[in-house]
């Protein structure tokens, strides 16, 4: 019994993963300006990484509207893919708090997970960890873990802890290859109708956002020894900074992608000031790929509406399973 809770703790703290937490850099801050003529390979990473973890607005929030929400899908050769929803909440006003740089909130509306949260609290200090507390509604109790390991690759999912979450600007170097015009469409997952559930009937089309952008393409070797990567090489908006692609490498081969859709929002005063479509991603050795598709409709930014008690841990306790 213990060991299939922590499984589902495990799990959990994976997939919120996927969405992104707010994992600071010591280089990296939140009135990060964007730089003045050609960047660097390091200054390009920075603002990826800005752009990453929604530096632009105040708040970002994928919500539940109607039958609209969040979906993670993933997918085995051979096997029926497997669904979990959500709802995931950002908040980086914290400009009068000398502690916390940013909080997030993540609820689990359905699957094995359905009525998990999870509230993460990033800090100031960035030789401080980030902080996980999770509610588990079996126990109706809140749980405290660890900040996982960068090469935690949990939940299914084709993404590792460090894609998403942990990687920062420093942990590699950096070599600006060019810029180039990126040709074609993003990656997707194309399911068969025996294949589909009320989540998945309608999801949407491979994204061609990035088709013809002009990119800089960007190659960032790791620093960690015997490492799952050797390199990654992506390729980012030059107006926006948005990471449409990256293609990772180990001993020469090609390895694993992630596809990002990233969608320019209605007020924007930033070109940064871009949020998720949605994420795709595909692991060649094992076939095995994982699509998180975020509606348009469930998006909100900067919505003053939204109560700074949401990031709260009472939150958490009233989570209805």
């Amino acid at each position: 019994m213990f060991k299939q809770k922590f499984s589902k703790l495990k799990i959990t703290v994976a997939i919120l993963a996927v969405f992104g937490s707010s994992a600071s850099s010591a280089d990296v801050t939140q009135d990060l300006a964007i730089p003045s003529g050609t960047p660097t390979a390091d200054q390009i990473m920075d603002q990826v990484y800005y752009v990453n973890h929604f530096y632009g607005f105040k708040n970002y929030g994928i919500g539940d509207v109607g039958d609209k929400i969040t979906v993670l899908v993933n997918k085995s050769s051979g096997k029926k893919p497997t669904t979990i929803t959500l709802e995931r909440y950002l908040n980086n006003n914290y400009a009068d708090d000398s502690s916390v740089k940013a909080r997030d909130l993540a609820i689990f509306r359905s699957g094995k997970l359905r009525g998990t949260g999870m509230l993460i609290t990033d800090f100031d200090d960035t030789a401080k960890n980030q902080s996980y507390a999770i509610w588990i509604p079996a126990l109706r109790k809140i749980r405290r873990f660890a900040e996982p390991a960068h090469d935690d690759a949990w939940g299914g999912t084709d993404f590792s802890f460090g894609d998403v979450t942990l990687r920062k600007p420093h942990h590699e170097t950096h070599e600006l290859m060019g810029t180039e015009t990126f040709k074609g469409c993003l990656g997707a997952i194309t399911l068969n109708e025996d294949e589909m559930n009320k989540y998945t009937r309608d999801l949407p089309k491979a994204s061609c956002i990035s088709d013809g952008k002009e990119v800089y393409k960007v190659k960032s070797t790791t620093k960690f020894e015997n490492w799952w990567y050797d390199n990654r090489i992506s390729y980012i908006d030059t107006k926006s900074f948005a990471d449409y692609r990256t293609d990772f490498y180990k001993d020469g081969k090609h390895i694993k992608v992630i596809d990002r859709d990233w969608q320019p929002t209605a007020t924007q005063n930033d070109p940064r000031q871009v949020v998720w479509g949605y994420w795709y991603g595909k692991t060649f050795e094992t076939d095995h790929e994982t699509w998180a598709v975020i509606p348009p409709e469930v998006v909100t930014y900067d919505d003053d509406s939204k109560d700074q008690d949401l990031w709260t841990e009472r939150t958490l306790r009233k989570i209805k399973r």
